[in-house]
């Protein structure tokens, strides 16, 4: 009887999937060794060199996936896009002259950062935007005063 063969035999007291990782986890082993000593490894791009791996300890563990697969195209989470928006926002609000234009985007920013916020499962961090917002107030002028 094979090793397939035996893997594939059902198992008193044991889990089918169970024996089935086992078994495809050795028998990816296997296949490692063998190219080690074949040398099929010893002219990889980087070898030798530590490998660059993702911090993605902040991402939730079931967007993680979806996240790599977005990045590797090219594209950005739903969450670095908003930051993008917002810093694209604070920048074109620090060289606005229009009162109404800066009104309007302050409102937008604000909503912006209300809904990062909230995607993210984070208190609203008020300090670093207050302190943002405190200036473009004093720079822009209310009517009626």
């Amino acid at each position: 009887m094979s090793r397939l063969d035996k893997a594939l035999a059902p198992n008193e007291g044991k889990c089918q999937s169970m024996i089935d990782l086992s078994f495809i986890a050795s028998l990816a082993e296997e296949h490692i060794e063998r190219a080690i000593r074949e040398g099929e490894f010893d002219h990889l791009k980087g070898k030798g060199r530590p490998l660059k791996l993702d911090d993605d300890s902040m991402t939730p563990s079931d967007c993680r996936m979806a996240y790599k697969i977005l990045k590797n195209s090219g594209h950005l989470p739903p969450e670095l896009q908003t930051e993008k928006e917002i810093r694209n926002i604070e920048q074109m609000l620090s060289e606005c002259r229009d009162e109404k234009l800066k009104y309007r985007q302050i409102k937008k920013l604000n909503l912006l950062v209300a809904n990062l916020n909230m995607r993210r499962r984070r208190p609203v961090l008020m300090e670093e935007r207050e302190r943002y917002y405190e200036r473009v107030v004093d720079k822009v002028k209310v009517r009626g005063e």
